[in-house]
């Protein structure tokens, strides 16, 4: 499975972005996927996630209400929409994905998902 990530760019902080994942070489439809991401000497972390039909999804804390994560199955892409931009929400974005689906214990570690994309950087200006 390839995961292509896109989308990214530079926006002053209360802007907005819609980032994209790509994906290709497996059955998407059936995946969870994900996004993370990680800030220049910080550990990569969730942002937010999305089982196979959209009925179940999450989110980090501080991204709620701002970033919403939907997902078109038939164009085998999945997205994410990111409002009111902030400084701290800079970070290279990475879309992942997981041929599972979950209930409540939810894949908040990198560990979960099989697949990644290569990163997109995202750059929020005070």
């Amino acid at each position: 499975v390839q995961l292509q990530a896109s989308g990214g760019g530079l926006v002053h902080a209360g802007g907005s972005l819609r980032l994209s994942c790509a994906a290709s070489g497996g059955t998407f439809s059936t995946y969870t996927m994900g996004w993370f991401r990680q800030a220049p000497g910080k550990e990569r972390e969730f942002v937010t996630g999305m089982i196979w039909n959209g009925r179940r999804l999450y989110y980090a804390d501080s991204v709620k209400g701002r970033f919403t994560i939907s997902r078109d199955n038939a164009e085998n892409t999945v997205y994410l929409q990111m409002s009111s931009l902030k400084p701290e929400d800079t970070a290279v974005y990475y879309c992942a994905a997981v041929d599972k689906t979950y209930g409540s214990n939810w894949p908040y570690e990198e560990l979960d998902y099989s697949y990644w994309g290569q990163g997109t950087q995202v750059t929020v200006s005070s």
